[in-house]
């Protein structure tokens, strides 16, 4: 079985996250189910991974937490989107946390569609790599 990779990674400070990255999860995890129903008739398996980010490392780069990696690559990439930055709660301090801006809007917490959009057209991707690598080993392909 294929597998499509999603990593997530957010700030945990004494056990709480910021309402931001909290939403996030909620959105993400309702993204996973919906992509694992859809990918799994075709072979596909989704690991998630869930990082935590220490107040040390969010500090030296506060635009690292409430961060979405597919297949190494950050979500905004997958769906045209641009990283943006604003003021969010007690938890994170006075530091400004990652958005993201898709189509005009801006996102505080990632809403599971474009998590979905970004899964898909990532898995995309993978079986596009699949189909031409049967042709890179096999020479009798036309």
């Amino acid at each position: 079985m294929d597998k499509l990779n999603i990593r997530w990674q957010r700030l945990i400070f004494e056990g709480d996250t910021c309402p931001r990255c909290g939403g996030t999860e909620q959105e993400l995890d309702n993204a996973i189910a919906t992509l694992r129903q859809s990918l799994s008739p075709l072979g596909i398996e989704i690991e998630l991974e869930k990082q935590k980010i220490s107040v040390e490392k969010f500090k030296q780069d506060p635009l690292k937490s409430n961060m979405i990696y597919i297949e190494d690559k950050p979500l905004e990439k997958w769906i045209g989107g641009e990283v943006g930055q604003s003021q969010c709660c007690d938890v994170c301090g006075p530091t400004d946390c990652r958005t993201i801006k898709v189509d005009g809007n801006r996102y505080e917490r990632i809403p599971s569609e474009l998590i979905v959009k970004a899964g898909l057209k990532a898995t995309s991707n993978l079986l596009g790599r699949q189909e031409n690598s049967c042709c890179d080993n096999n020479s009798s392909c036309s």
